[in-house]
């Protein structure tokens, strides 16, 4: 099961990570001042996103 988790980083600032059901990160946050902003961003994330589409910037411009 895909899952966010929110956690606090060392300099306890609120930050959120994307674990996938094998429990490997794929992707993490920014740091947040409150919690209230991680969640916000999270739930952006799942409104925002499900069509979101991938500029590949590594391919060579000829």
């Amino acid at each position: 099961m895909y899952k966010f988790e929110i956690y606090k980083d060392k300099s306890g600032e609120f930050r959120f990570r994307f674990k996938a059901a094998n429990g490997q990160t794929m992707f993490s946050s920014e740091g947040y001042s409150a919690k209230a902003s991680a969640t916000a961003a999270i739930e952006s994330i799942k409104k925002n996103a499900p069509g979101a589409t991938t500029d590949d910037q590594t391919t060579a411009v000829a």
